[in-house]
């Protein structure tokens, strides 16, 4: 079972951009929270409050997540060339 991380003094805006950015990634294969979360190994709840951006989860959790949906970990944080600001190397 996936361990859950509630976030505290994080920044939910970039939470919320991951999650949305999980969310259609997930849809865009075809796959539900269901059935990610069976091939990732934690509960649904996970996988749920991840997209939400109301977890700030842990680093084994986003390299389950990113197995289970056969992408490079990086692939994840794709919406952070999207983003304004200053970017991430």
């Amino acid at each position: 079972m996936g361990f859950l991380y509630v976030a505290n003094n994080v920044d939910y805006p970039f939470l919320q951009s991951l999650g949305s950015h999980l969310k259609r990634t997930r849809l865009g294969m075809g796959i539900t929270q269901a059935q990610l979360a069976i091939d990732c190994d934690v509960d649904i709840s996970v996988i749920s409050r991840i997209e939400l951006g109301k977890v700030n989860t842990s680093v084994n959790n986003l390299r389950l997540i990113a197995a289970a949906l056969q992408l490079d970990i990086r692939e994840l944080f794709a919406f952070l060339d999207s983003q304004p600001g200053p970017k991430r190397d």
